[in-house]
């Protein structure tokens, strides 16, 4: 972080507020160590560990081979041994490779040991898209850990919860994945120079509104937020709730929204079949059907594998104009 100001902000990024929280980590507990690929002296893929190389060494930034399924394993190991691993996983789609040590140990150790055992280990990993960098490295598949038991899955938007998440996940006594959007690194903006942990149960309201409420989380919410001012120009008073947790979800602020609201869409960019908007709406329909006043809607990602040309990757994700149509179809306007 740099150029602190007077007023007890200082100027950061994305990036930069979940290294100082690393960082932080490291200087507070000897048991916090990082490992990943080209984590150490190459500083990060997304450059969040620069750095941290030359101030801790290779002892607590270990660079990995290019094997997802060994050093996600070697965490679990680490963690059942005490220490207090955080293992970056360069890309989402490159933990599908090491799926089978997070969903079959990781997850399940506690409960197959009668919780004798358990697994304190924290997984970064980025997600998202519109970077151009193709099919292989931009999906958001967040959705297939939101549905295993015993993990927990957080993703910040801001940067107070990038700066802050990681801190809570660390004394967690189970594991927690931490989904970081690639396409926030690079967000600026300040933060409270004495910004600590924050909590990783909630849900927050961004944005207070009394007429549709609008979930999302992770890299969609600035779009989200975006959508919901130029709502407000046209009359529209949208509630945007960023869900911060993915698993468990927080049920209690979504419903007590909507039942305010009265309507309500999901913004996700993950793919529509068999998404998380699915299970947010699937709840909303169980819990509140009949305090709403129109249908349920998402938007989601097209469901083709993400492009890499950039007008076709933008096409293919949710955006500003396509959430604010959505929200107007909700309230009977069918001309855009």
């Amino acid at each position: 972080m740099s150029n602190q100001r007077e007023s007890g902000t200082v100027e950061t990024t994305y990036r930069e507020a979940i290294r100082a929280a690393i960082r932080e980590a490291m200087l507070k507990d000897p048991r916090v160590f990082l490992m990943g690929e080209d984590v150490g002296r190459y500083g990060g893929c997304y450059a969040v560990s620069k750095g941290l190389y030359d101030e801790f060494g290779p002892e607590r930034i270990r660079d990995t081979p290019l094997s997802e399924s060994v050093f996600v394993g070697t965490g679990i190991g680490a963690a059942l041994g005490g220490m207090r691993p955080i293992v970056e996983v360069m890309s989402v789609n490159f933990s599908l490779l090491c799926m089978d040590q997070i969903v079959n140990n990781a997850a399940t150790i506690q409960h197959m040991s009668g919780g004798q055992f358990n697994i304190p280990l924290v997984i970064r990993m980025a997600t998202g898209a519109g970077l151009q960098l193709a099919a292989q490295h931009s999906h958001s598949l967040e959705v297939l850990y939101a549905h295993i038991p015993g993990i927990r899955v957080v993703a910040p938007a801001t940067l107070e919860d990038a700066r802050g998440m990681l801190a809570t996940a660390l004394e967690d006594p189970d594991p927690v994945l931490i989904f970081e959007h690639a396409g926030l690194y690079n967000r600026p903006g300040q933060i409270a120079v004495d910004a600590g942990a924050v909590d990783i149960d909630r849900a927050v309201i961004r944005r207070k509104g009394e007429d549709v409420t609008l979930i999302t989380y992770g890299g969609s919410l600035y779009k989200t937020l975006d959508a919901a001012a130029a709502l407000a120009e046209q009359g529209i008073h949208a509630e945007v709730i960023d869900l911060r947790s993915l698993r468990p979800l927080d049920e209690a602020t979504l419903l007590a929204s909507v039942r305010r609201t009265q309507r309500a869409v999901v913004v996700d960019e993950g793919w529509r079949s068999g998404s998380l908007a699915a299970e947010v709406i699937a709840r909303i329909s169980e819990q509140a059907f009949y305090d709403l006043d129109a249908p349920l809607a998402r938007v989601c990602s097209e469901e083709v594998p993400i492009p890499y040309a950039k007008h076709m990757e933008q096409a293919a994700l949710p955006q500003t104009q396509t959430i604010i149509n959505t929200v107007k179809m909700c309230f009977g306007d069918r001309n855009d």
